[in-house]
């Protein structure tokens, strides 16, 4: 499996955007988010929460884990986890092309990988470019969206990592993953 780290040529802090005069504004907020696509919509993930994007390979299934659970990975000597994005969001399913990422992700607690269609790019987002999710939006879906972006003729889903595990799901996966290690 070939692997590609993906970061930021120089880090954003927040709260601190230069303008033209390179002073800086502590009104707007700046991040970088990279983009990506699953099925027909584009979703954004803060760059500071992707530890690295790997290439498609092969994954280990294990058994008794819903079916947006792909299976385990090895990654550099450590079992990575591995989410089906498509799935777990109810969508209907896709074939890896070679577009077809992982994008190993950290969340609070856990280290896991993130199945998605392509990666797009990495960009730069301002605080009056995000919204709420709309309060219209009922039971989980809503918990899986952080924000959305409003770009020039479309918007940006922004995901919300932590909401795409349980708790108790990470602590599962965690336990097959040690058990696959041993």
């Amino acid at each position: 499996m070939t692997s590609k780290t993906l970061a930021p040529s120089k880090p954003v802090e927040k709260n601190q955007t230069p303008d033209r005069h390179g002073t800086a504004e502590a009104d707007d907020v700046l991040s970088q988010v990279v983009s990506f696509r699953l099925a027909k919509e584009e979703y954004g993930l803060d760059i500071m929460r992707i530890q690295e994007i790997i290439l498609m390979g092969e994954i280990t299934q294990i058994p008794e884990v819903p079916d947006y659970i792909c299976g385990l990975i090895n990654l550099r000597g450590k079992v990575i986890p591995i989410v089906d994005l498509r799935k777990r969001f109810c969508l209907e399913a896709g074939e890896a092309t070679e577009h077809t990422r992982i994008m190993v992700v950290n969340t609070r607690t856990t280290t896991f990988g993130i199945v998605v269609d392509a990666v797009s790019q990495v960009l730069r987002i301002e605080a009056d470019q995000i919204e709420p999710p709309p309060p219209g939006l009922v039971g989980l879906e809503q918990a899986y969206i952080q924000g959305l972006v409003k770009m020039q003729e479309k918007i940006m889903i922004l995901l919300n990592v932590d909401a795409v595990l349980s708790q108790k799901e990470e602590t599962q996966l965690a336990e097959a993953g040690e058990s696959k290690a041993s």
